[in-house]
Formats: C-alpha cells, structure tokens, sequence
C-alpha cells in the first residue's frame, strides 16, 4: 500500500485547518536528526493517531506542537496561528497534552484545583473559573470526585481528570499521548466513549492498535523521522508489508478487517 493520499477524508476549503507542519526538520544538540522534513494536516474535529515504533520521532513531533522544541526547519501552525515566541502563552492554550502518567499532570491538593490551575493560570478568576472547572469535570464524568485527592482516585480516574486539565481551557486540539496504557477494559471503554463525544480535534499517539482503529478514522505512520504512510486506518493496519516494514505489531489473531471502523468524520464547523 505504501503512502496513501486521503482522498476519503475531504477537507472544508472554508475552514483553517487545526494542524499545519510543512518541511518539518529538527536536530537535538547532540547531532541525533529526528524528523526529517514532515509535512502533516489535520482539518478540524478530527480524530488521528499518531503511529510509529520507538525513536521513530512521534515525541519530538508532538513537542513541536506547542513550542517546547523549535523547528531547525520548516513550521507549526495550530488554527492559523503559527507555533512562534510571540504566540506561545496562546499556543500551549490551544493545545492540551495529556500525558502517559496521569501522575505526571497532577500535583494540586483536590481534583477541582488541578483542573483549576489552567484557566487560573491566564487570568481567570471568580464564577466563570468555577464555571469552566465544573464543565471541564462534567465533560469526563468526574464532577461527583471535585474534592477529592488524586491520589486517592484510580488510574483510570486520574487519566480522565488529566483529560479534564486540559479541557478547562478549551484548546483547539487534544493530543494524548498511549492513551490506553495501564488501563483496565472497564476504564478503556469509558476514555474511549469520551474521546469520541469531544468535539475536539484528536492526536492520539498509541501503540495500541486496536484502540487507535476504535477512536480514529485517519492514522499516520512515522518511522526515522519521515512520515511513511497516511490513510485509512484499517487499511493502514491491513497492509502486513507496512506493518512489517515498521515494527507495528497487532495482537495475536486480532484481523483489522473484521472490526466495523469509525467513518470519516466531516470537519468540525467554525
């Protein structure tokens, strides 16, 4: 199959995409080049998964996307606004990432004051904080544990106040990174009937192929820095040349082309 060109996924010509990189290069000071000139568009409302083994540079990709590294070549564009010095406090509001560990993203006393710091952080005070806190906790189901310890919730609670965080500022794109890990199915299922009920553009970066084949339509593969293939994500996980080619392993028995897939979605309206 090799790269494919997603005709099935038509883009809104009225509509400014969530996420522009052109020409995309970048080298770490100790001369290591992970990305290699990477073009990536993703429209708006749109739920993509980022694929790709270890060192393939999906991380310094991501890092790129809210200016915490800065491009050797090319550029990053979140929602027209180019990914730059001047724009960062607005950049990294309109780009929430939810990392691996819940435990990494929280570290406030109650659920309600992590979810909190955010909004508080650029300025908001006073009822609409509480408003945007209690909207943010209402959107993963987690309103009812807004003064309770983190520590005290499970994983699978944490990860969902984690995703909460990041929505109490509204961002224009949602990137998850392993989303699925250390989750057990119960706690799977409910992250996934969330992510699907967002109406949010979706990079999720996963070795899970299968929860990437649930929640995304589209799916990219990085391998040594160069974006290798875009598409269908069945067809993507179909294909034993590519997934052999780079490292990408499906469970035992599990047959890509026996799952009802999610359908292209439209672009989210502006």
């Amino acid at each position: 199959m090799g790269f494919v060109n997603l005709a099935a996924f038509p883009a809104d010509g009225a509509d400014v995409p969530s996420l522009e990189v052109r020409g995309l290069a970048y080298a770490y000071p100790d001369g290591h080049q992970a990305l290699f000139g990477v073009d990536l568009t993703v429209e708006r409302g749109r739920r993509v998964a980022l694929l790709g083994p270890n060192g393939a540079g999906k991380t310094t990709l991501v890092l790129h996307l809210n200016g915490i590294l800065t491009p050797g070549a090319g550029s990053v564009t979140v929602a027209g606004l180019p990914v730059a010095r001047p724009n960062l406090a607005e950049i990294r509001r309109r780009v929430g990432i939810v990392f691996q560990d819940p435990d990494d993203q929280l570290f406030m006393p109650t659920v309600q004051e992590d979810v909190a710091f955010g909004p508080a952080a650029a300025g908001l005070r006073g009822a609409e904080l509480r408003e945007r806190v209690e909207e943010a906790l209402e959107r993963v189901g987690m309103a009812q544990h807004a003064h309770r310890a983190p520590h005290h919730l499970s994983f699978g609670q944490r990860r969902r106040v984690a995703v909460a965080t990041v929505l109490a500022s509204r961002p224009e794109i949602l990137v998850l990174d392993e989303p699925s890990s250390n989750l057990d199915p119960a706690a799977r299922r409910e992250l996934a009937d969330l992510l699907r009920a967002l109406d949010l553009t979706v990079l999720m970066v996963t070795h899970d192929l299968p929860y990437a084949l649930e929640l995304c339509p589209r799916s990219v593969v990085l391998a040594d820095g160069v974006l290798v293939a875009d598409g269908i994500t069945q067809e993507l996980l179909s294909d034993p040349e590519l997934m052999r080619a780079h490292r990408l392993e499906l469970p035992f028995g599990f047959d890509p082309r026996s799952v009802t897939a999610p359908v292209a979605q439209r672009p989210r309206a502006t």
